[in-house]
């Protein structure tokens, strides 16, 4: 996106925000008659100069939170003389163009040629496709620790009554104006997995979740998943102990399956609940399971097994004792790379091992984050970068950052990699994307460049500035 596009892309927030306001370069005018302005604040020049503030501030606060605002804005463009790591079947191209049109990648290849076409020279830098941010909650929640900004939990049986809905939808929360997504978005990450968690007055089954692609469109992309909290984390939902999971869990099947009546005292699900349980059995939706402990893990494959049910693992910090069990049975892991200490009883056998170990099975290893994920969804990749310090091969790392995620909550025929006909959804970075010191210099979403802005570059330019007769958050120089 060009300055001048985002100027546009301004001037339109503004005309739908504050109609009687117009934007003249960076500034932001007033209506000349100034009708609504008190006689007092017109004759003082601080007034109107926080005022121009607060519309300035508006207006970035809704361009940097909308990005691009979807594929209305795709746009054409050739990246030249790049490093190009697919993440597919093509692994890395050296010295290669990338051309997109229409939001698409059309080609791939050497010494391309489009007319009319803005063109970037990559000068051999690395091209990836835009990164997984993990399982989180973004877009959910702003505060961790503000129960009014969270979403992505169901309480509705106070503190001890459960309350089974997997038919809730954290999907529906979704706040693409969240200011956690620019500040992930600027470091190349470029979608999300939103997961529904498990809380007292709810359930081991915490609901269903969605891709969203973090380009400030609305709504997710893809089919849904289904989320349960298992092992250690669950056993206060079901009577303290992790084998009432088990048994719970085949009530619950049973229910769907009619062997327990609707209108029988014992019934737990709704009937929206049966019917969007009914979709993630016999090889339908994905299920992703919360579990670490590897005895856990050898029960959730014979679950799944038991009812056909395709299950992903969140966590899987022993995972690794059962790699060639997953990989028989295609279960991909999403570990968090940097879980290496005994943190609890379910976690003895944590090792920095996990992804190689998985991998080496034969196991499709994604990566996601459980410290405050949302807020550090820019982290995820150093956490990929630690497991290919402790022997994952590097494309399985830049595999776990895209295609894998991808590939696992159904999109992968629309991002993950760069192939003709994907979204182009595309990072330029200054080095290996893997290491801390690389930063992304250009993101792509439908071949449009967001502009590398968010609340901390903001605050981080504010007060980078000297200070003047006035505090560094008025405007400088009297502007």
């Amino acid at each position: 996106m060009s300055a001048r596009s985002f100027d546009a892309g301004i001037d339109a927030a503004l005309a739908h925000v504050i109609p009687s306001a117009k934007r003249e370069g960076p500034a932001v005018a007033f209506d000349e008659k100034q009708k609504r302005v008190p006689r007092c604040a017109r004759n003082d020049s601080a007034s109107v100069h926080r005022r121009l503030r607060a519309i300035e501030t508006m207006a970035l606060t809704v361009a940097l939170s909308l990005g691009v605002g979807a594929s209305a804005f795709a746009q054409n463009v050739l990246i030249r003389n790049a490093t190009v790591h697919t993440a597919g079947a093509q692994g890395t191209l050296q010295n290669t163009d990338v051309l997109v049109r229409n939001g698409t990648i059309a080609a791939i290849g050497k010494n391309l040629s489009a007319n009319g076409v803005e063109t970037v020279d990559a000068e051999g830098k690395p091209l990836t496709p835009a990164l997984f941010g993990g399982i989180n909650s973004i877009g959910l929640q702003e505060i961790s620790l503000g129960d009014d900004t969270r979403d992505q939990s169901l309480a509705l049986g106070g503190d001890k009554q459960m309350v089974v809905r997997p038919e809730f939808d954290v999907t529906l929360a979704y706040n693409p104006m969240s200011m956690l997504i620019p500040v992930a978005r600027v470091e190349g990450v470029g979608f999300s997995m939103l997961g529904a968690g498990s809380v007292n007055g709810g359930s081991i089954v915490g609901g269903q979740g969605g891709i969203v692609r973090l380009d400030g469109s609305p709504d997710p992309i893809g089919p849904r998943a289904l989320f349960l909290e298992l092992g250690s984390d669950g056993a206060d939902l079901t009577g303290k102990s992790r084998a009432a999971q088990w048994m719970l869990l085949d009530q619950l099947i049973d229910e769907v399956r009619g062997r327990i009546g609707a209108d029988s005292g014992m019934a737990l699900l709704t009937p929206a609940g049966r019917q969007t349980l009914t979709r993630y059995l016999d090889g339908g939706g994905r299920v992703v399971a919360r579990i670490h402990r590897a005895a856990d893990i050898r029960q959730l494959l014979r679950w799944s097994q038991r009812h056909n049910v395709r299950i992903a693992i969140l966590g899987g910090t022993e995972a690794w004792m059962l790699g060639p069990q997953l990989a028989a049975a295609k279960v991909p892991v999403f570990v968090d790379p940097l879980a290496n200490l005994p943190g609890n009883f379910d976690q003895i056998g944590a090792t920095l091992e996990n992804a190689a170990r998985l991998r080496a099975a034969g196991v499709q290893v994604g990566f996601s984050q459980f410290d405050d994920a949302s807020h550090y969804a820019r982290k995820l990749r150093y956490a990929a970068g630690n497991a290919v310090a402790n022997g994952l091969l590097w494309e399985d790392g830049l595999a776990g950052l895209t295609r894998v995620p991808a590939e696992t909550f159904g999109v992968g025929d629309r991002i993950g990699t760069i192939a003709v006909g994907k979204r182009a959804d595309l990072v330029l970075w200054n080095g290996d994307p893997l290491e801390v010191s690389t930063v992304a210099q250009r993101v792509w979403f439908d071949g449009n460049a967001i502009p590398m802005r968010s609340r901390q570059t903001e605050l981080r330019d504010r007060y980078l500035r000297p200070a003047g007769d006035l505090p560094r958050a008025y405007p400088p120089g009297g502007e």
